[in-house]
């Protein structure tokens, strides 16, 4: 079972996030506190990322067999589903495989196709930390890529002096993990993707495979934002997924 941290009053309708990759629940943990007036917000760490197990597999149908178990430890019945990046297709995999415990989905800032960028040069860059060295998180991300240091270095656990991703997984996995997995089934219900203006993950010519898995989809974005659109408009986004699940 994966390590889950929730927030809210769990006889409110549940709304269950799945993070992205390299992340875990604490990256949320603004967002879900806050939404936690209306709902209870069920956050994971996904396998082989923060606190959670991990495993010598990492596969769509893992992640989404995860999130299944996650939701029927904690909702009663069919609930709110929000992913982003990794988690969405997570999402997406779950909705298709399992529409019925779905109420509605909403995807951010990512389609169901597979991608040519890899996201390797990140874990080779955590590898040559020399973490015995470092007195300070942020001595460990001098040769990050700025956009992500801050977010990368969220995984990194000074005290143990560890990275708490399972890198040789995710490398092993990256193919997976870029690509989108032959899944058969539609999700009838309310999808709405919801992208950063500034990104290009979610692009036009995508759209009729986005309909063809998921007939309700609706598109919306969120101007000034790129891929981390959640933390680059944090309350635009918190107001995006308000309006999609009441």
């Amino acid at each position: 079972m994966l390590n889950v941290v929730t927030h809210g009053d769990p006889k409110r309708p549940t709304l269950l996030i799945a993070h992205g990759l390299f992340g875990s629940a604490r990256n949320w943990g603004v967002i879900a506190k806050r939404l936690s007036d209306a709902y209870h917000v069920v956050v994971p760490d996904m396998r082989n990322h923060g606190a959670s197990p991990w495993y010598d597999s990492h596969s769509y149908a893992d992640l989404a067999e995860d999130l299944r178990e996650v939701l029927a430890a904690y909702s009663d019945g069919p609930a709110y589903v929000l992913g982003h990046s990794m988690g969405g297709k997570s999402a997406m995999v779950l909705a298709l495989q399992h529409p019925e415990i779905i109420e509605k989905l909403m995807v951010a800032d990512i389609a169901p196709v597979g991608y040519a960028h890899t996201q390797t040069q990140h874990i080779a860059a955590m590898r040559a930390v020399d973490l015995g060295a470092v007195e300070k998180r942020a001595d460990a991300g001098v040769s990050f890529e700025p956009e992500v240091r801050d977010f990368l270095l969220q995984s990194l656990d000074m005290k143990a002096k560890c990275w708490v991703l399972n890198l040789d997984v995710l490398e092993a996995y990256m193919s997976d993990i870029i690509g989108f997995p032959e899944v058969s089934g539609t999700f009838e219900g309310t999808t709405v993707f919801l992208s950063g203006a500034d990104s290009d993950y979610v692009r036009p010519e995508h759209r009729h495979r986005i309909k063809a898995l998921f007939p309700a989809a609706r598109f919306a974005k969120i101007p000034g934002a790129g891929h981390w659109l959640h933390a680059q408009k944090p309350r635009e986004f918190e107001a995006s997924v308000r309006a999609v699940f009441g």
